[in-house]
């Protein structure tokens, strides 16, 4: 599993770090980015909280 953060609509609230910072990091601009690695096991269902929660809709859901 990805997820993807769409740059043009993050607001950079944070939310998505707040819930799975092993995943989410803020840029030096504010904005959320997400780990060109993927969600590491076991933390799948934190980054999906992080996709059900983000106020923008930015995060999206990768199934490779």
């Amino acid at each position: 599993m990805r997820v993807r953060v769409d740059e043009d609509r993050c607001a950079g609230h944070g939310m998505c770090l707040t819930l799975c910072p092993e995943v989410f990091e803020m840029s030096e601009d504010g904005w959320a980015v997400a780990d060109p690695e993927g969600v590491p096991a076991g933390l799948e269902d934190a980054a999906r909280e992080a996709v059900e929660n983000c106020p923008e809709r930015a995060i999206s859901e990768i199934n490779d």
